[in-house]
Order: C-alpha cells, then structure tokens, then sequence
C-alpha cells in the first residue's frame, strides 16, 4: 500500500528557499495545517496538500495579491463546491490586482517622465556653468 509523502518544516523551506518562520506565518493564517507528532505534538508533518497549498500561495504572493486573497482563493479549490462561483471570484480578484497594477504603472511613467525632464535641466545648467567657467 502506497503511503502519501510527508514534508518536515525543513523540507519544505529548503525546496521554497523559505525561512521556517515564514512557514509557521502561512501556518498562522491558515494557509497550512500540518498534523503534529512526537513529544507535545512539537514536530510539524507536511502532506502534499500543504506542500501545493503553500506552493499556491506563494504563486498568489508573486502576482501581488495579499495572503487573505490568496487563502480565500484556495480555501475555494478545497471545497466542494461548484467552480462557476469560484472561477468568478478568482477573475474579480485578478481583475482589480490588474486595476491597480495599471495603476501604479501608469504613476511610474509620470514619474519617470519628470525624472527625464530634470536630467534634461540639470544637463543644460551643467553644460552652461561648465562653459562659463572655460
């Protein structure tokens, strides 16, 4: 009989290149619920389904969105329920991290924009005072 893989706290940071603090974060929020064993329950079991949960929300994180939206986001693929709902939501989440990524691109050409224009300034007052003292 085939037994389903385990993960030790360690085993996952070094395959994510995580710390085992931030482990136990994701695990505080909810993110992560491994069984624990040996004496007072002190060392943390990992199952494949924490090791794909915490591989989703790290996905989740590089796209930009909070931990709740990404938690919210898998707690919806755990259940059973029917994927219409789900896929909406997902498109809505997206969909405004979309928004404001937009957004806060559109604010960084403006400044770098402006940061054009004063390079451009400066250059013409150096050019000016380095002629004059010539």
């Amino acid at each position: 009989m085939a037994t389903n893989p385990t993960y030790t706290i360690g085993d996952l940071a070094r395959e994510f290149d995580l710390t085992t603090r931030a482990i136990r974060f994701y695990e505080d929020m909810g993110l992560l619920q491994p069984k624990r064993e040996g004496p007072g329950g002190r060392n943390r079991v990992y199952s494949a389904r924490d090791r794909t949960r915490l591989k989703l929300t790290l996905r989740a994180k590089r796209l930009g969105l909070s931990l709740t939206e990404a938690k919210d986001i898998i707690d919806m693929y755990d259940s059973p329920r029917d994927t219409g709902p789900q896929l909406r939501k997902f498109l809505a989440i997206l969909a405004e991290h979309r928004r404001q990524l937009e957004e806060q691109m559109a604010d960084l050409v403006a400044n770098l924009d402006e940061v054009k224009v004063h390079e451009k300034e400066a250059r013409a007052l150096l050019n000016k005072v380095e002629r004059k003292g010539a």
